[in-house]
């Protein structure tokens, strides 16, 4: 974004005044804007009619009163483009372009438009084409032509949204999020999701940051505006659709983004610092208690409950959820056993007991004595009676004090939670955002949301104990088009490359027909027996690979056998003069590995570790980071796999060398970055041996 555009943003996000462009959608948005309390001047353009929303209509854009911070345009395509290429001239700062037709119609003509679009916005801000607009709650601006929900207390989340409909819905939903910002970015011409996230980071009011993607355009920009609401403490949490075969094209058909590899999502989410959620109820309370409670430091959660059920609940979400609750250190249980009533366990999550649930008297010193012991956040669950059924409700408003009040003093971040979404009323749920406490609805969403925010914290933590922690997380430029001419060298080249590189591979050697039995003598059986040529990227698929011969016999009959079959299934393949790769087989490993590294078009370089050999196919077992990682990057990945186990050492048995396994990939990731033909390597299987590493199979391509 260039500095003159971003300035027009800034205008279009807080702007002095509006101009409106349209008929009956201009209308709903002078309405929009009066209902929201926007107190600056309203000018709408409509020469057919005298007035607008109870604002005089001037006839052309060139009978406005003076360039406008903000226009919401609303007609059709050609003369969209026809007043942006006005209001550019006249130096307006920045327009919505609720008008659809565009990108999101595909190559030819809508795309065509698109781009004559964007040529006539020149610098300013254009939001859009095919979007609903911008909601500023912080200074009461609405550029929105639906009726709208949503409050703001001075502060709140600033959301941007790829869809229009679900930007709508999200300020509908009765969970008391305080809203700042609500973007709708449709297809994203000129203006950028990740341009948005820049901007809206340093936003003093803005307290935490929801997107929901579909597609993002540029990797590295976005990449660099995340690492700055990190190292803001401004906590980014990401609904990401389009996941899906379906989704995908779903995606592609509504706003022209590709939705891209979700694995790669993952990890770039997981590099950033971003909080990735499944749904907009979760986008919401993940939201909610950032927003209100704030970001917790890290793991350790104090829980209370005035019952067991309740208390069981936290102790099982949030063992899948990378969360603690910490027992009470042994002088604390003293203390809380004399402040309980007998019938009451000292643990965490804490049952406090009926017998003084509400008592404003009581509760109050158990739930400072307990957080005494140093938490990184407090969540007490507490499901309020329906309106009318008011009886119980001091009780609850008691406890809750008591509890807002010991967090408080405690300075950690707390949250009210009910069991069930519906059972916390708006009354109570405004109550508890006034005192600072997150009203949050639904254990489960509760425990997600606590738990992706304390990931975020300790990430941020660790991050700014290391002089370099956010230039580490940064991604690497280098990046290939898919189209890039490249060739696929050999296995036996392949693997003479890696061991260059200080890659260990088993000892082997070419062979000629005639000569495979005494070539695998002289390098010793058992041997594996390969096709060298001609050329087969997957061998084992095609019938090419042949393990554990144990003479000389078992190695010519092998050959025989392996050109007959492939004679007879492969006739693209010519076997006049066929060579093989025989090689020593190697010692059983701790685990196997596959590890692929290559260079995505949009991600840039990435690399995918999983279960290699039989369980590739076998277990969804994988993760993939992206480029450069380092040493201790890479642990943290492998430690998500589930052979991760075995490496370590399972059930006693002994592990494999994890130095050697991650100097070995640091120093691949490294090189891949650095060397100027690598375009992919793929190792399968990777064997992790006791003392180093030894690459069974490998496949390695090169630019051209």
């Amino acid at each position: 974004m260039t500095p003159a555009r971003r300035r027009n943003l800034e205008r279009l996000l807080r702007p002095r005044h509006v101009a409106l462009i349209g008929g009956r959608d201009a209308e709903i948005v002078a309405g929009e804007c009066r209902r929201i309390g926007f107190a600056g001047p309203v000018w709408p353009v409509n020469p057919k009619r005298p007035e607008i929303g109870g604002h005089r209509c001037v006839a052309r854009i060139e009978d406005l009163p003076e360039a406008p911070d903000a226009v919401f345009l609303a007609v059709p395509r050609e003369a969209a483009i026809e007043a942006t290429a006005k209001l550019r001239d006249m130096g307006a700062g920045g327009i919505v372009c609720y008008a659809a037709g565009f990108g999101e119609l595909g190559p030819g003509e809508g795309r065509d438009a698109e781009e004559r679009l964007v040529a006539a916005a020149g610098e300013m801000a254009l939001v859009g084409p095919n979007c609903y607009g911008i909601i500023n709650f912080i200074d009461r601006v609405a550029l929105w032509p639906f009726a709208r929900g949503g409050t703001c207390p001075g502060y709140g989340a600033a959301i941007v949204t790829q869809s229009g409909m679900l930007s709508s819905d999200l300020t509908m939903s009765q969970r008391s999020l305080p809203f700042a910002y609500m973007i709708s970015a449709g297809n994203q011409a000129a203006l950028r999701l990740e341009d948005f996230l820049e901007v809206l980071v340093e936003q003093k009011e803005v307290r935490a940051i929801g997107l929901h993607i579909e597609g993002l355009k540029d990797i590295s920009v976005f990449a660099e505006a995340a690492l700055k609401a990190l190292a803001a403490g401004k906590p980014v949490v990401a609904l990401k659709t389009g996941t899906s075969s379906i989704g995908a094209k779903l995606t592609e058909s509504h706003t022209g983004s590709l939705a891209g590899s979700d694995a790669l999502y993952g990890a770039l989410f997981n590099r950033l610092g971003i909080v990735r959620v499944a749904t907009p109820a979760q986008l919401i309370e993940t939201l909610k208690f950032g927003v209100v409670a704030g970001v917790p430091r890290g793991s350790r959660v104090a829980g209370f409950t005035c019952s067991g059920g309740g208390a069981t609940m936290l102790a099982d979400l949030a063992e899948t959820k990378g969360l603690q609750f910490p027992a009470p250190a042994e002088s604390t249980k003293t203390k809380l056993r004399g402040l309980l009533p007998p019938i009451a366990t000292v643990s965490n999550p804490l049952d406090y007991t009926t017998p003084i649930w509400g008592d404003a008297a009581r509760l109050p010193p158990v739930i400072s004595t307990f957080l005494a012991d140093g938490y990184d956040s407090t969540v007490i669950v507490q499901d309020y009676p329906l309106p009318g059924i008011d009886e119980s409700k001091p009780y609850y408003r008691n406890d809750t004090v008591s509890f807002a009040n010991a967090a408080k003093q405690a300075g950690v971040p707390a949250a009210v939670c009910s069991t069930l979404p519906e059972n916390l009323d708006q009354e109570t749920r405004d109550f508890l955002v006034s005192i600072g406490v997150a009203p949050m609805q639904g254990i489960g969403e509760t425990i997600e949301a606590i738990g992706g925010l304390a990931w975020v914290g300790g990430l941020r933590r660790r991050v700014e104990a290391e002089p370099s922690g956010i230039d580490k997380r940064r991604l690497a430029r280098r990046k290939f088009t898919a189209d890039a001419l490249h060739r696929t060298i050999g296995e036996r080249d392949g693997k003479r490359y890696l061991q260059k590189l200080g890659i260990g591979v088993p000892k082997g050697a070419l062979a000629h027909f005639e000569t495979a039995g005494s070539v695998a003598f002289d390098l010793g059986f058992p041997v594996a027996l390969k096709l060298a040529e001609p050329f087969l990227a997957h061998k084992t698929e095609a019938g090419a690979v042949v393990l554990g011969l144990a003479c000389v016999e078992a190695v010519d009959a092998a050959a025989v056998a392996m050109l007959a079959r492939l004679a007879a299934q492969r006739t693209d393949l010519d076997l006049a003069h066929p060579r093989f790769l025989i090689e020593r087989m190697a010692a059983k490993p701790v685990a196997e590995l596959l590890v692929g590294l290559r260079a995505d078009p949009v991600f840039g370089p990435t690399m995918t570790i999983a279960s290699g050999g039989v369980l590739a196919e076998l277990l969804v077992d994988a993760v993939t980071v992206l480029l450069p990682s380092d040493r201790a990057q890479i642990g943290e990945a492998i430690s998500r796999l589930r052979v991760s186990k075995l490496i370590a050492g399972y059930r006693g048995q002994s592990g494999g060398d994890t130095d050697g396994l991650l100097g070995a990939l640091e120093m691949l990731a490294h090189h891949f970055i650095e060397s100027g033909d690598l375009v992919e390597i793929e190792i399968n299987p990777l064997f992790v041996m006791p003392s180093g590493v030894v690459a069974i199979d490998a496949l390695v391509t090169l630019a051209d």
